[in-house]
């Protein structure tokens, strides 16, 4: 008789081996800022979605995409001058 793996022991029997690196997590942090600003433009849009957008909502998405342009810029200013690659 043949033993059966269940799909839980599959996937944690390497679980500790799955652990990201710190150079991964390094990388992550330096994305977060676009992350959350590029979340902050996609909830402005939802939000719009199934109506017109007000003058508040019109401002909301304005400044939710100068803050993901101005993230944008502060990555690509510091993946050019050598911080990541």
């Amino acid at each position: 008789m043949e033993d059966i793996v269940t799909v839980q022991d599959a996937v944690t029997a390497f679980a500790d081996f799955m652990e990201p690196t710190n150079a991964e997590l390094d990388a992550i942090e330096r994305e977060m800022p676009v992350i959350l600003a590029d979340v902050d433009l996609l909830d402005a849009q939802i939000i719009t979605l199934d109506r017109t957008p007000s003058e508040l909502d019109v401002r909301r998405i304005r400044r939710a995409r100068r803050r993901l342009l101005a993230a944008l810029a502060h990555q690509a200013a510091t993946t050019h001058r050598g911080g990541a690659a």
